[in-house]
């Protein structure tokens, strides 16, 4: 199995996570009326999820600061799962965990527009299994953090700040408000 470098997982946040900005733009940019994607999402829950974007994109940012930039490199080999052992791979399991957030969040807004232009009994299933993937991606991303507060890592309890920050807009307002209220 290949060891993925940290310098790596760098270049690979950086351009898929510019990937899923781009993607809003475009898809965004797509849509007659871009007001759609917010579905059944309105009022105070629209404004609430607002708010939680921003602590999502905090949290994100701080996770992904502390992880690939803060840490000693040796901490990051051992970021294990909690169920575990340390085996020096914990460059893989954050390449996964990113890879399984950042690509379907990437999908989504595409996914979604796909729906609103073209509605069919299968476009509900990939909008909403994209916010899926990217929600086990986040739970991915809180396990690595979990395990590493539980070696006693520096800086741990913030990745699972950060961690938790994300999975209230990712887990709470997008896989479960919006697939709920968003009128298939």
């Amino acid at each position: 199995m290949m060891e993925i470098s940290r310098d790596q997982l760098r270049i690979f946040t950086i351009v898929v996570g510019g990937l899923v900005l781009a993607s809003y733009v475009w898809g965004i940019s797509r849509l007659s009326q871009p007001s759609d994607l917010w579905g059944g999402v309105t009022g105070n829950l629209q404004r609430f999820s607002v708010i939680f974007m921003f602590v999502a994109a905090i949290g994100y940012l701080i996770y992904w600061w502390i992880v690939l930039f803060q840490m000693d490199a040796g901490d990051v080999a051992n970021l294990r799962w909690p169920w575990g052992e340390s085996d020096s791979r914990g460059t893989n399991r954050l390449l996964l965990s990113y890879a399984i957030f950042l690509i379907p969040s990437a999908l989504w807004i595409e996914s979604t527009g796909l729906h609103l232009r073209n509605p069919s009994d299968f476009t509900p299933f990939l909008a909403v299994g994209t916010l899926v993937l990217a929600a086990i991606g986040n739970v991915m991303l809180g396990l690595l953090a979990f395990s590493a507060y539980q070696d006693e890592i520096p800086r741990a309890s913030l990745l699972l700040f950060g961690a938790f920050a994300l999975s209230i807009q990712c887990i709470i307002n997008d896989l479960v408000i919006w697939s709920w209220k968003f009128p298939w």
